[in-house]
This record gives C-alpha cells, sequence and structure tokens, in this order.
C-alpha cells in the first residue's frame, strides 16, 4: 500500500462520510489558500526593499485583514454546521440495533425482533481463515441491510467506550448509564471494519467491530434462521 493510501480516508460507504470527506477537501483547499498567501506576503518582505519605519497605522490595510479571515470562517462554518446536523438527524428508522461496550467485547441487541442478541469478540489469530484480517475480524459480525436507515444506540456497562466504523463516518460514544444515538445508512452492499476508539483499559485495542452489509431478503433470511 503506498504511503499516500495510508494517509487519506478510508472509502466513503454512506452518505454522510461523503459529506465528510467533501468537507475535509473542502477546508483543506481554504487553509491551502492562506498558506500560499502567507508565504508569498513573507517572501515579499523579506526580498524588497520597500520598508517605511515612520509608519505608525493603516485603517485599509487593517480592515482588510479583519474582514477576510472572517469571511473564510463563515466559509468553513456554513458546511460544518450543516453535517452536523446532519449526524444527528434519524429519519423515521426501520431497524433499530443496540450496542453495548464491555471490558473488552461489544454485545449487541435487534431490538425490533425477539431473541437476537449476541457477543462479539475478537477472533483470534488460530481461527483466522485465508481472507480475514487479523486484529480486525471478530466472531459474530453485524447484519445490517443497505439502503435501509437503521438507528443505532449505544451504551456501556463499564468505563467508556466509543462504537466507531470510519468508512461509515459513525462514532458514538458508549457511557455507562447512558443511551447514546446516531443512524446508520450503508449504500453499498460489503463489510466494513471498525475498532473502539476511546482508551477503555489495557485490552482497548482488541475489541473491533465488523458490520456485514447485506440485501434485505437476505437479513430477513438471517433473521428467520437465527
Amino acid at each position: 500500500m503506498s504511503t499516500w493510501l495510508k494517509l487519506s480516508f478510508q472509502d466513503a460507504a454512506s452518505p454522510i462520510m461523503e459529506q465528510l470527506i467533501m468537507f475535509h477537501d473542502h477546508a483543506m483547499m481554504i487553509i491551502i489558500m492562506i498558506t500560499m498567501m502567507v508565504l508569498y506576503m513573507m517572501l515579499s518582505m523579506m526580498m524588497n526593499k520597500f520598508t517605511n519605519r515612520f509608519l505608525l497605522e493603516g485603517q485599509l490595510i487593517e480592515l482588510i485583514w479583519t474582514i477576510i479571515p472572517a469571511i473564510m470562517l463563515i466559509f468553513i462554518a456554513l458546511p460544518s454546521l450543516k453535517i452536523l446536523y446532519l449526524l444527528e438527524e434519524v429519519n423515521n428508522p426501520l431497524i433499530t440495533i443496540k450496542a453495548i461496550g464491555h471490558q473488552w467485547y461489544w454485545s449487541y441487541e435487534y431490538s425490533d425482533f425477539k431473541k437476537i442478541e449476541f457477543d462479539s469478540y475478537m477472533k483470534p489469530m488460530l481461527e483466522l481463515e485465508l481472507n480475514e484480517f487479523r486484529l480486525l475480524d471478530t466472531d459474530n459480525r453485524v447484519i445490517i441491510p443497505f439502503n435501509i436507515q437503521t438507528r443505532l444506540l449505544v451504551s456501556s456497562t463499564d468505563v467508556i467506550h466509543s462504537w466507531t466504523v470510519p468508512s461509515l463516518g459513525v462514532k458514538v460514544d458508549a457511557s455507562p448509564g447512558r443511551i447514546n444515538q446516531s443512524n446508520i445508512l450503508i449504500n453499498r452492499p460489503g463489510l466494513f471494519f471498525g475498532q473502539c476508539s476511546e482508551i477503555c483499559g489495557s485490552y482497548h485495542s482488541f475489541m473491533p467491530i465488523v458490520i456485514e452489509s447485506v440485501n434485505l431478503n437476505f437479513f430477513m433470511n438471517w433473521i428467520k434462521n437465527y
């Protein structure tokens, strides 16, 4: 894998993650423009000799360097606020899944269906299949249909965890005694990997998350045969 790919985001698998990547690119373009302008002005001041030792004030330039940063901040703030509201929006979810953090594994409950709950542990190295990932695969995957609005309820039984799947743009803190909510809308089938991103103890890095995105018919058959 090239160094550039290691520094980039994972491919987006949800509309929210697509918006986050677009906002990142938008903010980076503004930062690059500011950096280039500041470098040009610094080099210009060092290279020429047009200095004025007796200059005490310049109201016009002070007005300009106050207004321009304010306008740039508005261009960053507006799309940021839009995404913040989208992250909290949950519109008529068809499925609700509850994720509960433990030291050090996740347990899941499908609240809309009877008796569907299971624990999800990291797969030991000796049990891995040929095409599975070390330290990332689990013995029980979370099955979610794609193109279906899903509500995620996250809590914890002991310490603070964080349920995070980067390719979906989902990061929800699991706090004991509190239920936090998020939404998931996956736009394609596949496997999506995540990990707890809150330092929760000595085995913090050994409680991965695996989501398997399937079509609705496969999901209903899985529910029936569970």
